[in-house]
């Protein structure tokens, strides 16, 4: 959410922001929240004036008493509930228009980073870098569930009795690997000098209007009938959360977390082919980096964050590029994001596995999150990166180090997290 004092002294540069986000249809708000502003601050100036005439004129009721001036005594209390009622009035309709107010202005988008490609949706992103040249083997590779049926390692038909589309069971070495990509995980980023942190699966919509955007939560939260609890899509919205309406000493900044959740998330629409499997799922593992940090620190941290995710990739000897998101792409409270994703051999394109975002101080001013300055408190940025979640990273796996005999390779690094085992075997 943008500063309403931005908005109003900016004007121009908000419309331009949304139309370089191609989102045309959200150009009028920018005029109806200031008309909404001018009005609420008509309202406190009239509400100041009121409550200073209510104190003379309460004051001046004791000396028209002492110089039994009756009459003018008597009026002059009525003037005083006249104007409590007026004062009622005016801070109901100031509530009213306040709401109203902070419901368009989490609407209207985040301004974007002035280095942002202008485009209008993700076909338009723009690639930045390669790391590890990609190879494809002169055999074919299967389809990435066919290869974790022949491993015997996944059990789709009982999930979908279960639960339905969109989980599944891993099983025997396969799960193994998938918690081996966690631990790793989790211990690279320790050694990179984060706290880990395993936080509350479920948060309440407080705390979800104040990580993610309104046609975001739609798409993919999970609500708990009859209670304000959602199911978390990513371990970002409960860690965020944890510094709500919070106040922090610079010098104990930046805060640098890792975390695993379990993930939940709808994934509305129909999928293709690459997407079933376990590409595109209702729940998923995750590990997750966030920063809170002075704003002048952020786009250090940005960097810092996608690069941890190319090395972790990397010393997996599985080859990535980055992906530069174009303004069309962006979720409304990002400032700027990159996309790292990894080579599929089978289908001879990259295929996304992790998402950096910078979100400038749209969270913080959701969520409160300041920091304690000399001339007065001012909000944190927030960033978060995905440093793997194991469901594509399985695919990735499976892809670049399957043989033609149906067996795969584990990658070396996750040897000590497997009990030896360093090979993959078809069981059928």
């Amino acid at each position: 959410m943008l500063d309403i004092k931005f908005v109003r002294e900016n004007p121009e540069v908000v419309k331009e922001n949304i139309r370089k986000k191609f989102q045309d249809a959200k150009l009028p708000l920018v005029d109806e929240v200031i008309d909404l502003d001018a009005r609420i601050r008509k309202l406190k100036a009239e509400g100041d004036n009121l409550r200073m005439e209510k104190n003379q004129t309460s004051t001046s009721i004791g000396a028209l008493m002492r110089e039994k001036k009756l009459d003018e005594a008597n009026k002059a209390k009525q003037r005083v509930v006249e104007i409590n009622q007026l004062l009622v009035n005016i801070e109901q309709e100031e509530e009213q228009l306040s709401a109203e107010l902070k419901k368009k202005m989490m609407i209207i988008p985040n301004i974007i980073d002035e280095t942002v490609p202008i485009g209008k949706d993700d076909s338009e992103n723009v690639e930045i870098e390669r790391f590890i040249e990609p190879t494809t083997p002169s055999y074919e590779i299967p389809y990435h569930l066919d290869i974790l049926e022949r491993l015997g390692g996944i059990d789709l038909d009982s999930a979908r009795t279960v639960s339905g589309n969109g989980f599944y069971y891993l099983l025997g070495d396969v799960a193994r690997l998938h918690e081996a990509v966690i631990a790793y995980a989790r211990d690279f980023m320790i050694d990179k000098g984060f706290t880990y942190c395993i936080p509350p699966f479920m948060i309440r919509s407080s705390v979800v209007t104040g990580v993610m955007s309104f046609a975001e939560m739609d798409q993919m939260m999970y609500k708990i009938e009859g209670e304000d609890l959602y199911l978390i899509g990513t371990s970002e919205h409960s860690m965020i959360g944890r510094f709500i309406d919070t106040i922090h000493d610079k010098a104990k900044l930046p805060y640098t977390l890792t975390s695993y959740s379990p993930c939940f998330r709808k994934e509305k629409g129909a999928h293709g082919i690459e997407e079933r499997g376990i590409y595109r799922i209702h729940q998923f593992e995750k590990q997750e980096m966030i920063v809170v940090c002075e704003p002048e620190d952020s786009k250090k941290w940005f960097d810092k964050l996608w690069s941890y995710t190319v090395e972790l990739f990397t010393s997996m000897k599985i080859p990535v590029r980055t992906l530069e998101c174009c303004s069309g792409d962006l979720a409304d409270l990002k400032v700027k994001s990159i996309d790292v994703e990894a080579w599929s051999p089978r289908q001879q394109k990259y295929f996304e596995v992790g998402s950096c975002s910078n979100l400038g101080d749209a969270q913080a001013r959701r969520l409160g999150i300041r920091i304690k300055g000399e001339k007065g408190n001012y909000f944190a940025h927030t960033l978060n990166n995905t440093v793997v979640a194991p469901p594509r990273m399985l695919i990735a796996v499976l892809e670049n180090f399957y043989h033609e005999d149906g067996s795969v390779d584990v990658p070396e690094v996750l040897w000590p997290y497997m009990g030896g085992t360093k090979v993959l075997k078809p069981i059928k």
